[in-house]
């Protein structure tokens, strides 16, 4: 049986992703392992700590690059200016996480609308990435 153990989102500071992803948006800290530079960082979920893992994974990696650019940069980057999410989260309550996430000073670049699967809003998580957040019906 196949699983989803660790997600990853593409950010340009771990630190400061690492302060929205829990102070913000409410996810706890699970795992914190420096390798090399950078960490192994990851989030979960409080209602489930043993879910799904999302890995805060830094975007400037210069193994792999495209005109100069670190190439997960670079793709980051073409989603954002496409008015595309990088990822999905998902929501019970899609109207009150917003209206939380706007008290936080959360922008929305998509207020809450109703899709042919429940209803989605697309917000900054200030660390280089649109994130679509989902209610399903």
């Amino acid at each position: 049986m196949m699983f989803v153990p660790v997600t990853s989102i593409l950010v340009d500071d771990q630190e400061k992703a690492l302060a929205f992803y829990t102070d913000v948006l409410g996810f706890v800290k699970k795992t914190d392992v420096p390798v090399g530079d950078a960490k192994w960082l990851t989030v979960v979920s409080p209602g489930a700590p043993d879910g799904v893992e999302l890995l805060l994974e830094p975007d400037g990696n210069p193994g792999v690059q495209i005109g100069g650019e670190p190439a997960a940069r670079v793709y980051k980057k073409t989603l954002y200016d496409a008015g595309m999410p990088f990822t999905v989260l998902g929501s019970t309550d899609l109207e009150k996480d917003c209206a939380r996430l706007k008290a936080h000073g959360v922008r929305f670049t998509l207020e809450p609308t109703k899709t042919d699967f429940g209803a989605q809003a697309v917000f900054d998580d200030t660390c280089g990435n649109l994130i679509a957040l989902t209610q399903q019906d």
